[in-house]
């Protein structure tokens, strides 16, 4: 009766840790990555010599984008039961993340030749291995799925990872996935995995509609089916519904709120522009001692994207998280160019122009794709330090002999370093004594002139409806004109000022330069063609808007001439 019982309580045990297994595994596939590996880590501390805790508790680690930590238990439990296949898997897979594709060959080999090609999950496995890491190869996936398939034809998994080779295999033919999909659904209708697949397929095609039906249908099957508010999140992203996408976050989090979760939450309110409470959860989360380089990453992201708006010494902070990022992922690591180009903006932010060029620089020499926006940027950095010329020569890169390649903003910000640039020269100008050296120097500022002109005019067609574009056209020419001979600026001045609402002009977007335009076009009506009625309704409209004005005054009250004296 004792040998009964004995051999019953290990029957049980077996039973009761195979289950407790299965419940790490599931929480695992329900991205409840911190909760399984507690269920791991107790499974290991019961059972140290069996090889499948080892595995699944890697794969909890590797599914959490965690490599390094998955390795670790990949190779214990090698050393811990040599003779279990799964994990040489697991260590192929590591190889595979890191390029080392015969490496990697090398281990599936040894794994199934252990498995002695009668263990299904060993192909599965291998299946899997190919399609989620940069040296994807479908055909290689294909293979071992389908000898997978020919162990266990039922098995509803198998079908959920041919479907993903075959998109893989060609990812324009959503036929042969779907139809896997629905059948591993068929196999198991009430798993919502295969559900999943079927909406992130939709997604792919761009019918965000039927992927959200999907997803939800993957909920009804098992509310507590932690991805499908994730994949929901994101389609609202895409739908540009922002609020929406929080929602179904915060849902996600009451199912799964470890810091790995929160740490994909602050991710998604960064991508959903919510820059404020990005920081708000990466405070909460270094509190928590939650830490990875690429937590810093997303800080000095926010950081720059918030400015000094709603934190004073956000700058500092996101040049502080920047650096650590940078300092945390070492010379070897993969950079992007938004690394660069985000810690390009905190220097220049912070008035370190020079340093700040250098890596956008960097961020072009990484994406050459990224050239045009981050010689805007270094154009705006030049701007803001009045080095009009390196403005000048920065949209000159950019623009490579077609005037397509900028926009409304280039043209405005690169028609007023011509303009200022050829103020700065008639500056210059005044302090030469010498007659003929002034002139000279004067006329060195009429092509910058004209080159400002010529890019405002590309503006206005650009966007015809921006009053500002022909203020500055306007200005432009004055300086082309400057007796006003020619009243060059006339039409210009008149079309900005017939593009206002009466309500707009005495606003601070738009009172400079309408005074400006309607002292011109009082001055012309007043000096040039001398039509008294005309350069009183503009004098009276500058009056208008600006009563102080002492241009006005003095047309309205000229000063008395004072009276000759009589004989000597």
């Amino acid at each position: 009766m004792k040998k009964t019982g004995f051999i019953s309580a290990i029957i049980f045990t077996g039973i009761l840790n195979a289950q407790n297994l299965q419940e790490a595994v599931k929480k695992t596939d329900n991205e409840r990555f911190a909760s399984a590996a507690s269920d791991f880590k107790a499974l290991l501390q019961k059972e140290s010599s069996k090889g499948e805790n080892y595995f699944y508790y890697g794969e909890n680690y590797f599914k959490n984008d965690q490599v390094d930590s998955a390795n670790i238990y990949y190779t214990k439990g090698v050393e811990a039961n040599a003779t279990y296949p799964l994990n040489y898997v697991g260590v192929g897979k590591v190889f595979l993340t890191k390029g080392n594709v015969n490496d990697a060959k090398t281990q599936f080999y040894k794994s199934v030749t252990l498995g002695a090609n009668k263990n299904a999950e060993l192909f599965r496995k291998i299946a899997e291995a190919w399609l989620v890491t940069d040296s994807k190869n479908p055909d290689e996936a294909l293979v071992m799925i389908n000898s997978a398939i020919k162990l266990e034809p039922k098995n509803p998994e198998n079908y959920i990872i041919l479907g993903d080779a075959q998109l893989e295999k060609n990812p324009t033919d959503g036929s042969g996935p779907i139809k896997s999909y629905k059948m591993a659904t068929t196999l198991n209708p009430s798993s919502a995995k295969g559900i999943l697949r079927e909406g992130k397929l939709y997604q792919r095609g761009r019918n965000y509609q039927l992927a959200l039906e999907k997803y939800k249908e993957a909920i009804t099957l098992d509310p507590n089916f932690a991805p499908a508010y994730r994949e929901i999140a994101e389609v609202y992203s895409l739908y540009n519904q922002p609020a929406k996408a929080i929602e179904y976050w915060k849902k996600y989090l009451e199912l799964n709120n470890s810091v790995d979760a929160r740490y994909r939450f602050m991710s998604a309110l960064f991508s959903n522009k919510q820059y404020s409470e990005s920081i708000a959860e990466y405070d909460g989360l270094k509190k928590q001692g939650f830490s990875n380089l690429y937590l810093e990453r997303l800080a000095g992201y926010s950081y720059a994207e918030i400015g000094n708006k709603t934190d004073t010494a956000a700058y500092t902070k996101g040049l502080k998280a920047i650096n650590q990022f940078f300092e945390l992922a070492g010379p070897n690591f993969k950079y992007l160019y938004n690394d660069y180009k985000y810690k390009g903006l905190l220097l220049s932010r912070l008035g370190k122009d020079s340093l700040a060029v250098i890596e956008m620089e960097k961020a072009m020499a990484l994406s050459p794709s990224s050239s045009g926006e981050m010689m805007s940027e270094i154009a705006t950095i030049y701007m803001k330090a009045k080095k009009y010329d390196k403005v000048i020569k920065a949209f000159d890169r950019k623009m490579n002999g077609d005037w397509k390649n900028l926009t409304n903003n280039d043209y405005f910000t690169l028609g007023r370093a011509y303009y200022y640039l050829g103020g700065n020269i008639q500056r210059d100008a005044t302090l030469i004594k010498d007659v003929k050296g002034r002139e000279k120097k004067e006329a060195e500022a009429l092509p910058l002139f004209l080159s400002a002109d010529s890019a405002f005019s590309k503006l206005t067609q650009l966007n015809a409806a921006w009053p500002t574009g022909y203020f500055w056209r306007g200005k432009a020419n004055v300086q082309l004109d400057p007796k006003n001979e020619k009243a060059l600026a006339k039409p210009y001045f008149e079309k900005a000022l017939t593009l206002l609402k009466p309500e707009e002009k005495t606003t601070p977007t738009y009172k400079n330069n309408v005074i400006e335009a309607l002292e011109y076009l009082a001055g012309y009506y007043t000096s040039v063609v001398k039509d008294k009625l005309k350069a009183d309704e503009y004098w009276k409209m500058v009056q208008e808007i600006d009563p102080a004005n002492a241009k006005a005054k003095i047309y309205f009250n000229p000063p008395k001439q004072a009276q000759k004296p009589i004989g000597k």
